[in-house]
């Protein structure tokens, strides 16, 4: 995603998080996306706390590279949203599905397994 592409996806999600219930998961797919800049980083931040203002009580990321798995990581811990998300990489991690499902569900937390 580049940073017009952030803007839409935060545009998006504003309009579609008008309509939610007062508290909600999400699994968020991202293997696809490459590392941020500053810029792009700052707009995920300040997406994600749209999510976190909307309801979102836990939420399940999954990304397809090392870096960029510490790089949301770090992000989260920044911007505070840690508590409630985490982050999955699937290239290493086979069975990162159930382990996303089971942090969402039941708050099993796949950092401490």
């Amino acid at each position: 995603m580049d940073e017009e592409e952030l803007h839409e996806w935060i545009d998006d999600s504003q309009a579609t998080l008008q309509d939610s219930p007062d508290e909600f998961g999400v699994l968020v797919d991202m293997r696809d996306l490459k590392l941020l800049n500053d810029d792009e980083q700052q707009l995920m931040r300040d997406g994600q706390q749209h999510y976190q203002d909307a309801g979102m009580v836990r939420s399940s990321v999954i990304l397809d590279s090392a870096i960029l798995t510490l790089q949301f990581r770090r992000l989260a811990k920044e911007s505070g949203i840690y508590d409630w998300e985490r982050y999955l990489n699937a290239g290493t991690t086979d069975d990162w599905h159930q382990q996303a499902v089971d942090w969402l569900v039941d708050e099993i937390d796949p950092d401490y397994q």
